[in-house]
């Protein structure tokens, strides 16, 4: 199946329809739209344009998509997300660590009811954390401090 390349007028309106949806970051835009592009430059400067109107911002889908994720994990996660997506994490200057412990405590609480009893157990709790991108230094204090209390 060969696919025709999108009129500058048609990229506009499709780009405009997926950021109707939800945010996009430019390099995850650009993507989605390369198939439908005439040449690179034309989508080069339909995503310069963008960003020119404030219709296309990095900062403000890194701000949404932390919003979105911190529930659930750290701040390493996060980070590689972002990355993922093509934006520089340290664009959101607000995902510091200083509230991952409270995170982590409210994630702990969410999914085990009481604190571990063993050793098994507190080294399940640290691997779970840990995949959810917690440091290391957070899951000790967390788990040392749930032991004592």
């Amino acid at each position: 199946m060969t696919h025709e390349a999108d009129s500058a007028n048609e990229l506009r309106a499709r780009a405009l329809r997926l950021l109707a949806r939800r945010e996009h970051s430019r390099a995850e835009l650009g993507r989605k739209l390369t198939p439908h592009a005439e040449s690179q430059e034309a989508l080069a400067d339909l995503l310069s344009d963008l960003e020119a109107r404030k219709h296309l911002s990095d900062e403000r889908f890194a701000s949404e998509r932390v919003r979105q994720l911190a529930r659930k994990y750290g701040v390493a996660r996060i980070r590689q997300d972002l990355k993922a997506r093509g934006v520089d994490p340290e664009l959101v200057p607000g995902m510091g660590e200083a509230d991952e412990l409270e995170r982590a405590r409210a994630i702990l609480v969410r999914k085990y009811r009481e604190p571990a009893g063993t050793r098994e157990e507190r080294a399940r709790r640290m691997r779970f954390l840990q995949s959810r991108g917690f440091s290391s230094e957070t899951i000790f204090k967390l788990l040392s401090a749930r032991a004592e209390g």
